[in-house]
């Protein structure tokens, strides 16, 4: 006796099973890039089987565990470079601060404790570099005085309950980036990052999934 054939997801599972992956990530479950790589294959999918499948390792329902981490609120540096990276928790605002030094705030592997993260970024005379898993809406403005601020990396178009990470950006002869990482580059430095994306090797990638 053949198997019946899987059922056909419709939008509103999909948008449901994108629900629930948020709710995983706000709990400390899913980093952001897991997120959005799963947010990615939710959208793609055919049939309820394959939405099933990217919660299979997730608990269906229990409470957040509680982390003993201390969020991340502020970088500063002077003189000097401050970093931040890996599984560190992000509340709703986090200060980014330096004076003729340099600041990188990694946010793939984060755990976002809202919708909307504000990052305020003040560079005089240094750099501010924010990188974040593509697909993740990007929302930057602010003021450039003999320096700049601006998103590099493709932007895809942002898909409900995406969490949106805003820069409120300050530069003064500073150089203030956000960088919107592929998800195939997952493992890659942050020079190796940087460099691919002034070089487009990101968009060979999007012409390769074309």
């Amino acid at each position: 006796m053949s198997e019946p054939p899987a059922l056909r997801a419709s939008d509103a599972d999909r948008e449901h099973a994108v629900r629930l992956l948020r709710e995983h990530a706000a709990a400390g479950r899913l980093t952001l890039e897991e997120f959005t790589e799963r947010m990615s294959s939710a959208y793609a999918a055919l049939t309820n089987e394959e939405l099933a499948e990217l919660t299979r390792d997730l608990p269906a329902a229990a409470p957040a565990p509680l982390s003993r981490r201390a969020p991340t609120r502020w970088l500063f540096s002077v003189f000097a470079s401050t970093e931040r990276q890996g599984r560190i928790r992000v509340r709703r605002r986090v200060a980014c601060l330096t004076m003729f030094g340099n600041v990188d705030l990694d946010l793939r592997q984060a755990t976002l404790e809202g919708d909307v993260i504000t990052i305020v970024a003040l560079g005089i005379f240094g750099a501010i570099d924010v990188y974040v898993p593509a697909g993740i809406e990007v929302d930057l403005h602010g003021l450039a005085i003999g320096g700049h601020k601006r998103v590099r990396g493709s932007e895809p178009p942002p898909r409900p309950g995406t969490p949106l990470v805003r820069v409120f950006a300050i530069s003064v002869f500073a150089g203030i980036d956000v960088w919107r990482v592929p998800i195939e580059w997952a493992q890659r430095t942050w020079r190796e990052v940087i460099r691919g994306i002034r070089s487009g090797a990101h968009k060979e990638l999007e012409q390769g999934d074309g």
